[in-house]
């Protein structure tokens, strides 16, 4: 199998695009898997671990309102996160030209009245703002593995569609 996070990483470079991850379930899983690749870091500006849902809103600017009406686990919550952690992680204060997030639940417990399994990823590509529902089964570590190879696919089709 190829690996797909070299291979966003290639097609950011190639592109020269900068991407910035916010992350809540994945822990930083995703930024990790990224920078694991050789050369990351002229792509990669780096990534926030918001697992408090008080730091989706003080740090990655997600409507404090949104949050206690649907809790974490949100498709609009996802795409906040995305568009949110492009500014937040600016360098010299230009902005990165990609956001993407992942937020929802791993379990072992439902959270927020969602169930396990409950994924929502956030990409914001300039002014383009999107997200992506998975519903996925299996272990709490199978869960976060399979968002963060979820959310390389799904950003590298998004940027060769």
């Amino acid at each position: 199998m190829p690996d797909v996070g070299a291979g966003l990483v290639a097609l950011l470079k190639q592109r020269g695009l900068t991407v910035a991850v916010a992350e809540s379930l994945t822990g930083g899983l995703l930024v990790a898997e990224l920078i694991r690749t050789p050369g990351a870091s002229a792509v990669v500006n780096g990534g926030v671990v918001a697992y408090s849902t008080a730091l989706k809103h003080s740090v990655l600017g997600v409507d404090a309102e949104l949050l206690a009406a649907n809790g974490a686990v949100d498709p609009l919550v996802a795409e906040q996160m995305a568009a949110g952690v492009r500014s937040a992680l600016a360098v010299e204060g230009t902005p990165a030209d990609i956001g993407i997030s992942t937020t929802g639940v791993a379990g072992p417990e439902p959270q927020d009245g969602k169930p396990v399994g409950t994924v929502y990823l956030g990409f914001a590509i300039g002014t383009r703002v999107t997200n992506v529902a998975l519903h996925l089964s299996g272990t709490r570590d199978g869960i976060r593995s399979a968002v963060v190879s979820e959310s390389l696919r799904r950003l590298t089709q998004l940027l060769t569609d």
